[in-house]
Protein backbone atom coordinates (compact mmCIF):
# COMPACT_ATOMS: atom_id res chain seq x y z
CA UNK A 1 0.00 0.00 0.00
CA UNK A 2 1.29 3.46 -0.87
CA UNK A 3 0.81 6.18 1.75
CA UNK A 4 1.22 9.80 0.94
CA UNK A 5 1.32 12.55 3.51
CA UNK A 6 -0.36 15.73 2.36
CA UNK A 7 1.60 18.59 3.85
CA UNK A 8 1.70 22.27 3.02
CA UNK A 9 4.49 21.72 0.51
CA UNK A 10 2.83 18.84 -1.34
CA UNK A 11 -0.08 21.15 -2.16
CA UNK A 12 2.13 24.05 -3.22
CA UNK A 13 2.82 24.77 -6.89
CA UNK A 14 5.75 26.97 -7.87
CA UNK A 15 4.83 27.46 -11.54
CA UNK A 16 3.09 30.70 -12.35
CA UNK A 17 3.66 32.34 -8.98
CA UNK A 18 4.65 35.96 -8.50
CA UNK A 19 8.22 35.87 -7.22
CA UNK A 20 9.82 38.82 -5.46
CA UNK A 21 13.59 38.86 -5.16
CA UNK A 22 15.41 40.97 -2.59
CA UNK A 23 18.79 41.68 -4.21
CA UNK A 24 19.01 41.32 -7.97
CA UNK A 25 22.77 40.80 -8.14
CA UNK A 26 24.50 37.77 -9.63
CA UNK A 27 22.64 35.21 -7.52
CA UNK A 28 19.30 37.03 -7.58
CA UNK A 29 19.47 37.28 -11.37
CA UNK A 30 20.27 33.57 -11.68
CA UNK A 31 17.23 32.80 -9.49
CA UNK A 32 15.05 35.11 -11.61
CA UNK A 33 16.07 33.35 -14.83
CA UNK A 34 15.23 29.96 -13.36
CA UNK A 35 11.88 31.13 -11.96
CA UNK A 36 11.02 32.74 -15.30
CA UNK A 37 11.39 29.30 -16.92
CA UNK A 38 8.55 28.13 -14.66
CA UNK A 39 6.28 30.92 -15.87
CA UNK A 40 6.73 33.05 -12.75
CA UNK A 41 6.42 36.81 -12.90
CA UNK A 42 9.51 38.45 -11.43
CA UNK A 43 9.71 41.58 -9.30
CA UNK A 44 12.61 42.80 -7.23
CA UNK A 45 13.94 45.24 -4.66
CA UNK A 46 17.56 46.31 -4.90
CA UNK A 47 19.72 49.32 -4.09
CA UNK A 48 19.09 50.53 -7.63
CA UNK A 49 16.95 49.68 -10.61
CA UNK A 50 18.54 47.14 -12.97
CA UNK A 51 18.36 47.00 -16.78
CA UNK A 52 15.78 44.17 -16.88
CA UNK A 53 12.63 45.64 -18.42
CA UNK A 54 10.63 42.43 -17.96
CA UNK A 55 11.19 42.52 -14.16
CA UNK A 56 9.20 45.01 -12.07
CA UNK A 57 11.31 47.13 -9.74
CA UNK A 58 10.00 48.13 -6.31
CA UNK A 59 12.01 50.79 -4.48
CA UNK A 60 10.09 49.82 -1.33
CA UNK A 61 10.44 46.26 0.04
CA UNK A 62 6.99 46.31 1.66
CA UNK A 63 5.42 46.98 -1.74
CA UNK A 64 7.47 44.12 -3.20
CA UNK A 65 6.26 41.75 -0.46
CA UNK A 66 2.63 42.90 -0.93
CA UNK A 67 2.83 41.97 -4.61
CA UNK A 68 4.65 38.64 -4.22
CA UNK A 69 3.49 35.14 -3.42
CA UNK A 70 7.07 34.01 -2.87
CA UNK A 71 9.76 36.34 -1.52
CA UNK A 72 13.37 35.23 -1.97
CA UNK A 73 16.14 36.97 -0.04
CA UNK A 74 19.44 36.96 -1.96
CA UNK A 75 21.09 40.27 -1.09
CA UNK A 76 24.39 41.02 0.61
CA UNK A 77 24.39 41.48 4.36
CA UNK A 78 25.06 45.11 5.28
CA UNK A 79 23.94 47.46 8.06
CA UNK A 80 21.02 48.43 5.80
CA UNK A 81 19.93 44.86 5.06
CA UNK A 82 20.14 43.48 8.60
CA UNK A 83 16.53 42.56 9.51
CA UNK A 84 15.35 43.80 6.11
CA UNK A 85 12.70 41.10 6.54
CA UNK A 86 10.82 42.38 9.58
CA UNK A 87 7.24 42.30 10.88
CA UNK A 88 5.97 44.77 8.28
CA UNK A 89 7.48 42.85 5.37
CA UNK A 90 6.24 39.50 6.71
CA UNK A 91 2.73 40.89 7.23
CA UNK A 92 2.78 42.32 3.71
CA UNK A 93 3.72 38.89 2.32
CA UNK A 94 0.79 37.49 4.25
CA UNK A 95 -0.72 34.19 5.34
CA UNK A 96 -0.46 32.63 1.87
CA UNK A 97 3.05 33.94 1.19
CA UNK A 98 6.29 32.02 1.37
CA UNK A 99 9.63 33.46 2.48
CA UNK A 100 12.83 31.86 1.21
CA UNK A 101 16.10 33.06 2.71
CA UNK A 102 19.25 31.90 0.93
CA UNK A 103 21.22 35.06 1.73
CA UNK A 104 22.36 35.45 5.32
CA UNK A 105 20.57 34.65 8.56
CA UNK A 106 20.54 38.21 9.94
CA UNK A 107 18.52 39.41 6.94
CA UNK A 108 15.48 38.06 8.77
CA UNK A 109 14.19 39.12 12.18
CA UNK A 110 14.03 35.48 13.28
CA UNK A 111 11.83 35.87 16.40
CA UNK A 112 9.34 37.75 14.23
CA UNK A 113 9.50 35.02 11.57
CA UNK A 114 8.85 32.29 14.14
CA UNK A 115 5.97 34.28 15.58
CA UNK A 116 4.42 34.86 12.14
CA UNK A 117 4.66 31.16 11.24
CA UNK A 118 3.15 30.04 14.55
CA UNK A 119 0.34 32.60 14.33
CA UNK A 120 -0.45 31.90 10.67
CA UNK A 121 0.53 35.40 9.51
CA UNK A 122 2.98 33.80 7.06
CA UNK A 123 2.19 30.76 4.93
CA UNK A 124 5.60 29.11 4.93
CA UNK A 125 9.35 29.46 4.88
CA UNK A 126 12.36 27.81 3.28
CA UNK A 127 15.54 28.56 5.20
CA UNK A 128 19.14 27.49 4.73
CA UNK A 129 20.64 30.26 6.84
CA UNK A 130 19.79 31.31 10.37
CA UNK A 131 20.32 34.43 12.45
CA UNK A 132 22.38 32.79 15.19
CA UNK A 133 24.01 29.90 13.35
CA UNK A 134 24.51 27.13 14.18
CA UNK A 135 21.51 27.57 16.50
CA UNK A 136 18.11 27.13 14.89
CA UNK A 137 14.93 28.12 16.76
CA UNK A 138 13.45 24.96 18.24
CA UNK A 139 9.91 26.04 17.24
CA UNK A 140 10.77 25.68 13.54
CA UNK A 141 11.50 21.94 13.75
CA UNK A 142 7.91 20.82 14.19
CA UNK A 143 6.27 23.03 11.58
CA UNK A 144 5.04 21.36 8.39
CA UNK A 145 5.16 24.62 6.45
CA UNK A 146 8.90 25.13 6.99
CA UNK A 147 11.84 23.56 5.19
CA UNK A 148 15.21 23.78 6.96
CA UNK A 149 18.51 22.99 5.31
CA UNK A 150 22.16 23.78 6.04
CA UNK A 151 23.61 26.35 3.63
CA UNK A 152 24.76 23.83 1.03
CA UNK A 153 22.79 24.95 -2.02
CA UNK A 154 25.88 25.49 -4.13
CA UNK A 155 27.97 22.66 -2.70
CA UNK A 156 28.92 20.67 -5.78
CA UNK A 157 32.30 19.71 -7.22
CA UNK A 158 31.75 22.04 -10.17
CA UNK A 159 30.78 25.00 -7.99
CA UNK A 160 33.71 24.42 -5.64
CA UNK A 161 36.10 24.49 -8.62
CA UNK A 162 34.55 27.71 -9.95
CA UNK A 163 34.82 29.32 -6.49
CA UNK A 164 38.46 28.25 -6.19
CA UNK A 165 39.20 29.70 -9.64
CA UNK A 166 37.47 32.93 -8.62
CA UNK A 167 39.62 33.21 -5.46
CA UNK A 168 42.77 32.70 -7.53
CA UNK A 169 41.58 35.23 -10.11
CA UNK A 170 40.89 37.80 -7.40
CA UNK A 171 44.30 37.22 -5.78
CA UNK A 172 46.07 37.58 -9.13
CA UNK A 173 44.14 40.79 -9.89
CA UNK A 174 44.93 42.21 -6.45
CA UNK A 175 48.66 41.53 -6.62
CA UNK A 176 48.87 42.77 -10.24
CA UNK A 177 47.09 45.98 -9.14
CA UNK A 178 44.13 45.25 -11.49
CA UNK A 179 40.40 45.57 -10.64
CA UNK A 180 39.10 42.64 -8.64
CA UNK A 181 36.78 40.20 -10.39
CA UNK A 182 34.33 40.32 -7.49
CA UNK A 183 34.98 43.42 -5.38
CA UNK A 184 33.23 43.83 -2.06
CA UNK A 185 31.18 47.00 -2.23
Amino acid sequence: MFLYSFTYWSLFQFSGKSVGIVGLGRIGTAIALRAEAFGCSISYHSRSQKPYPSYKYYPNIIDLASNSQILIVACSLTKETRHIINREVINALGPKGVLINIGRGPHVDEPELVSALLEGRLGGAGLDVFENEPEVPEELFGLENVVLLPHVGSDSVETSMVMADLVIGNLEAHFCKKPLLTPVI
